[in-house]
């Protein structure tokens, strides 16, 4: 705690006053002195027992604090270790002289509670101002509770600058909760929510009187006295300098005392408590930094709003297309209520998507995209069409696109502002109408689909007598389809036409030699937007072989004899790095791949779901494993291959934990002089290069921007969107990199692992000059493996992140 003579003078005559009138023999606590929840003395009380210091009731446990003693209930106002987890009844407190106050368990185990121990304890006391403090030999304060405030300042305790207030989870659990409160250096008293980024446009609540401490022989503290005064103070001289509230009044006998807490929901209040015979007590809120709730930012979690008919109770709502993470505590925010694992590789969004307008409501955050136009419809419309936005703001001819989540929403009746949700369309028919301002906007047309209804039914009716001759046609015609792929399938198995089994060693197999060798596609290893994954084995010359067999279920658009090239073509692929393409099957709208197994699983899970994850090394090997198994795809094989679906999850670990790149069922194989190729788009969101949504030639540039993500994510362990993060910039992981590099904070990535870090550096410039929008810009991936292994200089990257359209 820093120092300066005028408060601390003011303040310590202060203290000294209170010891003196406090101070007896009753009241003071010897050196072995112990608590125990088990045994009589569970608490020590100051001297007129209106505080006690001990341990209280927490959970299925207790927990060491200060309560004051007020009935019917008592109120606490510090704790100790407060996120530590409830202690058992068997915990005994110990007044130690060399450790202070030391937690003992039954199994012989503890730590201190006052770790930070100046000097040697004597004795201690429980004051009357709710303040435990330890002496020294010569008498004098070493340690006191009022120097670690928790959420509450009581009447003589100040906040020092850089010192905050952190509210608890509720009133009957002290843990850590969302909001803090911090006296800053420069003399402004700032609430926060707990993982904003601590700028201007995250807080919720000020003082602004940031001049008030520019003067560097003097700094500015949080003061509340024992009468009820609760001000900014003066350092030079501890005069008022900004009140907060003035609650000051003659007690008429009665014993007075106040505390200033920020509460769990985040509003800072004075409270006052007047005490009367026997220790009954009158507890009344004497002031409010805020009147409405839902001003506090942040109060009802991600992906909801707040709205208030009643300004001290904040109702929790959740955006259209989202429910809540837990319906009996609203406050933790809400989760997209569904999925389109197609997402952006979907051709056209309006099939799946659709806008909920949401009238007089906003959130905050920064747009990614900011688009100028007179018409709000157009707004909604933009943000459909644009598989990146989830949300979209209209106000003032402008139109502002976001991403996920959306932050601090709240409902303003008052305010001509016009809010747009995607949602799936599925949803429009649970649509919730209780949900204030929302409606589906597509209701124009409900009157369209209507009048075409009543078309068709007319056309059926003039169409009944013909519907005997429709039916015979369609019988004729699906038998001689039935026919023509009986025949083409007996070629396909007869080898009559291919011949791959003898050129390429690339195996046919039937529809039930696959159904058998799954029995009956029983064991699923997993699933995805493009078809299943299942364990199987098949028998050849060497015997009985494990095997993976995937079932692709998505790929219509391909022709049979496409599909059977391009797995010619990869059958003749063979590098330590690739997955082993064993054989295919081609039977009626059945296109089935067999892999070899691989017993290690995936990237993914590696990287994040098991507990032990990958040392440093291990990952570096895994980039490099990756990075020469593109390559051979791309500028090594007789035929150049873009994967065009490169992810962890298809990133596989064999038993030597050598990484493999598999899955070509979305592959594409380019001609010998082809630069690029024009194909629907393929792959997975977050992984996707931009060109894949601009309908222009897609080149190996694309399997370099998703080799880009993967290397990021190999790099920090996580995945390339995160919402359970301790701060909103790390949300995506390409912006968070990107915001780390800049600011030369590299090892925010990694944590306290140990790393090399001239390595580590190498590795996000690569990764970040893979992402590069621009496909011209990214190296190829002999270039990218030159540059990871140190003998290629890598150029100074922008920022990967979108720019502002203007329209």
């Amino acid at each position: 705690m820093a120092d300066a003579p005028g408060v601390r003078f003011l303040l310590l005559f202060l203290l000294s006053t209170a010891l003196e009138a406090g101070q007896n023999p009753s009241n003071t606590i010897s050196l072995g002195s112990s608590l125990s929840p088990n045994a009589s003395h569970k608490s020590w009380l100051s001297p007129s027992g209106l505080f006690a210091f001990g341990f209280y009731p927490k959970g299925k446990g207790f927990a060491v604090g200060i309560w004051l003693a007020s009935k019917p209930a008592t109120t606490v106002v510090w704790t100790a270790n407060r996120d530590d987890p409830p202690l058992s009844s068997n915990t005994t407190l110990e007044f130690t002289k060399y450790s202070g106050l030391f937690l003992w368990t039954r199994k012989g185990e503890g730590k201190s509670i006052t770790y930070d121990l100046d000097e040697d304890a004597v004795s201690a006391s429980m004051l009357d101002t709710g303040n435990f403090v330890i002496y020294n030999n010569q008498s004098n304060v070493t340690w006191q509770s009022f120097d670690y405030p928790t959420d509450t300042l009581l009447g003589s305790q100040y906040l020092d600058y850089g010192e905050e207030l952190l509210s608890s989870v509720s009133t009957t659990d002290q843990s850590s909760g969302r909001f803090h409160l911090r006296m800053q250096s420069d003399g402004n008293l700032v609430a926060f929510p707990v993982n904003s980024s601590e700028e201007t446009r995250d807080s919720y609540w000020q003082t602004h009187t940031e001049t008030f401490g520019r003067d560097y022989s003097e700094y500015i503290v949080l003061d509340l006295n024992s009468r009820g005064l609760l001000c900014l103070r003066n350092s030079s001289g501890g005069i008022c300098v900004h009140t907060l509230v003035n609650s000051s009044y003659s007690g008429n006998n009665k014993t007075i005392i106040y505390r200033a807490t920020l509460d769990a929901d985040g509003n800072f209040r004075l409270y006052s408590h007047s005490f009367g015979i026997g220790n009954n007590s009158t507890g009344l809120k004497q002031w409010s930094a805020l009147q409405n709730q839902c001003d506090v930012k942040g109060i009802c979690g991600v992906n909801s709003f707040c709205s208030s008919t009643d300004h001290s109770i904040a109702n929790c709502s959740c955006f259209p297309g989202f429910t809540f993470l837990n319906h009996d505590k609203m406050f933790l925010g809400c989760y997209q209520s569904f999925i389109d694992d197609e997402g952006c590789t979907r051709k056209d969004p309006t099939s799946i998507y659709n806008i909920t307008v949401l009238r007089n409501g906003e959130w905050a955050g920064y747009p990614y995209s900011v688009i100028l136009t007179n018409k709000e419809e157009d707004c909604g419309r933009s943000c459909l069409e644009d598989c990146n936005c989830w949300a979209a703001l209209y106000l003032n001819h402008t139109c502002k696109k976001h991403k996920l989540p959306l932050l601090y929403g709240v409902s303003k009746p008052n305010e001509s502002i016009t809010g747009f949700i995607k949602i799936g369309t599925a949803q429009i028919a649970g649509h919730n109408p209780s949900v204030p301002g929302s409606h589906p906007s597509n209701s124009r047309n409900l009157k369209v689909v209507a009048e075409k209804k009543k078309a068709l039914i007319l056309i059926l009716a003039v169409s009944l007598g013909c519907l005997a001759l429709l039916c015979s046609v369609i019988a004729i015609y699906s038998f001689l389809i039935y026919i023509r792929r009986v025949h083409r399938y007996r070629r396909l198995s007869g080898n009559s036409s291919l011949g791959l089994n003898g050129e390429f060693t690339l195996r046919s197999f039937s529809y039930s030699e696959l159904e058998k060798a799954t029995n009956g596609f029983k064991e699923e290893l997993g699933r995805n937007s493009f078809g299943a994954v299942y364990k199987g084995a098949v028998f050849d010359a060497e015997g009985k072989k494990i095997v993976v067999v995937k079932r692709l279920e998505r790929v219509v658009e391909e022709s049979e004899r496409e599909f059977q090239a391009e797995m010619t073509a990869i059958g003749q692929t063979h590098h330590r790095n690739l997955v082993r393409l064993l054989g295919f099957c081609i039977e009626g709208a059945s296109k089935l791949l067999v892999y070899e197994f691989m017993n290690n699983g995936s990237l993914a899970n590696l990287l994040f779901k098991v507990e032990r994850r990958p040392s440093w090394k291990e990952r570096v090997k895994i980039a490099m494993d990756v990075a020469r198994g593109i390559l051979y795809l791309h500028e090594e094989c007789e035929t150049r291959i873009i994967h065009c679906n490169i992810k962890p999850q298809n990133i596989l670990m064999d038993d030597s934990w050598t990484a493999k790149i598999s899955d070509f069922g979305l592959a594409k194989v380019l001609m010998p002089n082809q630069t690029g190729t024009l194909t629907g788009v393929r792959g997975t969101r977050g992984y996707l290069a931009p060109e894949w949504h601009r309908n222009t030639l897609i080149s190996e540039k694309a399997d370099v921007y998703s080799f880009g993500v993967v290397l990021l994510e190999i790099i920090c362990c996580r995945s390339n969107m995160e919402v359970n993060v301790s701060t909103v910039d790390e949300v995506l992981l390409i912006d968070w990199v990107y915001d780390c590099f800049a600011a030369r904070e590299l090892e925010k990535l990694v944590g306290e692992e140990e790393v090399d870090m001239k390595t580590l550096e190498r590795m996000v410039k690569v990764g970040l000059r893979c992402i590069q929008d621009n496909p011209s810009l990214r190296p190829s991936m002999k270039n990218v493996i030159l540059m990871l292994e140190g003998t290629m200089d890598i150029p100074v990257s922008p920022s990967p992140t979108a720019s502002t359209v203007m329209v």
